[in-house]
């Protein structure tokens, strides 16, 4: 049976991770707004999707100001209706050992990670109270679990974990689940950027990474997209405060 018409907001979602989940629910049956600094680079996203027969908007947001993120959300709401979806991908990395660590590097992180999904949790859930209906999705890391040189990017996670269990709680009896997907190594933009910084070449640190990964391979960004889609769907309303580990298999 074709599934009505539904809304998703998808942060940081012009590249990477961000695009293929908006890809993969306009698949679903999703109308997009794709949300991220940079609107124009959102560009390429919203023209795949619109080959998809999907509406799409692209909505300039900075998750970790709160007038951006209200006044984000009210430009999506009005560009193509209630959200039934919210997912939380947007996430920047700063890592340094805790003797390096800034108190600038840990709070950008923080920031961004954690606050930015707090602010945007907060902000759609008043349209998903009235739809009755609702799925708030969103991206921590294996790092929650730990991470040499990312004790701020590992905490902000865990706390993401904290945070949406507790919105489970909250927000069931108005028809909302809040479930978590958490990546292990995916290539990404951002995963090269980190090679970069640490002066290695991406392949090598693929290589590193996979030797000890049961899967024999990377993450890729519809690895996520697929998990992400399961939490999504209208049908997946009595699966709420989970966290779904996509890693290539356990850790340690």
């Amino acid at each position: 049976m074709t599934q009505p018409s539904r809304v998703a907001l998808v942060t940081g979602g012009a590249r990477g991770i961000g695009a293929a989940i908006a890809e993969r629910l306009a698949a679903d049956g999703c109308d997009i707004a794709v949300m991220d600094l940079d609107p124009a680079a959102c560009a390429d996203t919203v023209a795949r999707i619109e080959a998809l027969g999907r509406r799409a908007i692209a909505v300039a947001v900075d998750v970790a100001n709160e007038a951006s993120v209200q006044f984000a959300v009210e430009a999506a709401e009005a560009a193509l209706g209630p959200p039934a979806v919210l997912v939380n991908n947007a996430g920047v990395l700063r890592e340094k050992t805790l003797a390096k660590m800034t108190l600038d590097d840990w709070q950008v992180v923080q920031d961004v990670n954690l606050r930015g999904a707090f602010l945007m949790c907060r902000a759609v859930q008043p349209a998903m109270r009235r739809l009755g209906h609702g799925r708030i999705i969103n991206l921590a890391s294996i790092a929650a679990l730990g991470a040499y040189g990312q004790a701020n990017y590992a905490a902000a996670k865990a706390g993401l974990i904290g945070l949406t269990k507790t919105l489970a709680l909250e927000m069931g009896k108005s028809g909302i689940t809040a479930n978590v997907v958490a990546p292990g190594f995916v290539v990404t933009p951002m995963t090269a950027a980190v090679a970069e910084r640490l002066g290695v070449t991406f392949e090598a640190m693929i290589a590193d990474v996979v030797r000890d990964m049961p899967a024999g391979r990377p993450g890729q960004p519809e690895d996520i997209a697929n998990a992400v889609a399961f939490f999504a769907d209208p049908r997946s309303g009595f699966v709420s405060g989970q966290v779904l580990f996509v890693a290539g298999g356990p850790r340690g």
